[in-house]
């Protein structure tokens, strides 16, 4: 990097806290950060024009679990464990929504559904029967049933009789979101340095060196919140994994409102005004979709626009609009990590493809930590 004398001092120099990553986490981190230091000095570096992985990328899902996600997690963790990351992410939801707005956010609380295609008797059938005891766990945390039996009135094809719905579940605008974190973070002068890639960093007794390509600077505190890409940078057993996504140009007449999951998550569609935003099917290529480069593949786009065609709008013509992936982190285990690395570094990864819900409240914690 070639910097002058103006650029070192004014963005380099007696920086006190160092956020890696400009995304949900990160810009919550930052603007915690100033909270509780309100003189302090505060840089977010970023590797990307935008925030880079998944904070403009998802679909905008403002969800905490399908219902199938939800066994599938009981049948890995404790239902002590499940319990507590809802409520996290339901907290974390509600942080989101408090501190921008619903209007900000263009919040629409369209409920959430699960379906299931005709050849999943076995899930559909396990969904149904676990029904009355997810929404028995859950009722403590939302004072009421989550989860009801619905008879599909979307003209969906080739799935079975019920959806499940699950009325506390909304949508939101991810471009309004993170444009909007991004404008109070400046107006809390907070420095967001884009195209900034961290290759290193050395701490010492009193401060951490952070590389990035051929200059380095110190900072006091280093916090990283990048999630799908911590592997690279941390000693965290934080999975990449790349969703792919695609959008319709619009549809005359789309009668789908609402955020919609099959096959425990791994695929969501959701309309955006009248198109069908649709992602997902990582669970077809786990080795392939397991990286940190973003693109798109023929055997998860296929499969995306087969099921477009055959379930979802089936006596539709449509074309696609455009398409995209972000990068994810995941684990062997759901819950996030958040910890102190060492004396001056901190991080607040793996965020199980539940950023937009768990991301504000992953910030906060982070923060706290310091």
């Amino acid at each position: 990097m070639n910097l002058s004398y103006w650029e070192i001092k004014n963005w380099y120099t007696g920086v006190d806290y160092t956020v890696v990553g400009s995304g949900i986490v990160g810009l919550h981190t930052a603007l915690r950060l100033r909270e509780r230091f309100p003189d302090s000095k505060i840089v977010i570096l970023e590797q990307g024009p935008l925030p880079q992985g998944a904070s403009t990328k998802n679909a905008g899902f403002a969800c905490f679990g399908s219902i199938s996600e939800i066994i599938e997690d009981l049948n890995n963790h404790t239902e002590e464990d499940v319990v507590h990351l809802i409520h996290k992410r339901w907290n974390g939801l509600k942080l989101l929504r408090r501190r921008l707005g619903d209007g900000v956010l263009d919040y629409k609380p369209y409920g959430g559904y699960e379906l299931f295609l005709e050849d999943n008797t076995d899930g559909y059938e396990e969904c149904l029967r676990k029904l009355p005891f997810i929404n028995d766990v859950l009722r403590p945390l939302f004072k009421n049933d989550v989860f009801a039996k619905e008879i599909d009135r979307f003209d969906f094809k080739g799935i079975k009789e019920y959806l499940i719905f699950n009325p506390f579940e909304g949508q939101i605008d991810t471009g309004n979101m993170m444009q909007a974190l991004l404008k109070i973070a400046a107006a809390s002068n907070i420095h967001i340095l884009n195209s900034h890639s961290v290759t290193g960093w050395h701490e010492r007794a009193d401060h951490v060196q952070v590389n990035i390509g051929g200059f380095s600077f110190n900072t006091k505190k280093l916090l990283f919140a990048t999630n799908g890409f911590a592997s690279e940078l941390t000693d965290h057993a934080v999975k990449p994994a790349r969703a792919q996504v695609l959008i319709t140009e619009p549809i005359p007449n789309l009668d789908i409102r609402g955020t919609f999951h099959i096959e425990k998550g791994y695929y969501y569609f959701r309309n955006i005004e009248n198109r069908i935003l649709f992602g997902g099917a990582r669970n077809l290529d786990f080795e392939g979709e397991t990286t940190t480069e973003f693109g798109e593949t023929d055997l998860i786009q296929n499969r995306l626009e087969q099921l477009l065609k055959e379930v979802i709008l089936p006596n539709t013509d449509f074309t696609i609009a455009h398409r995209w992936s972000g990068i994810m982190g995941m684990g062997s285990h759901k819950k996030p990590i958040v910890e102190k690395v060492s004396e001056h570094v901190y991080c607040g990864v793996r965020l199980g493809g539940m950023g937009v819900a768990i991301g504000s409240l992953i910030g906060a914690e982070l923060a706290d930590l310091v």
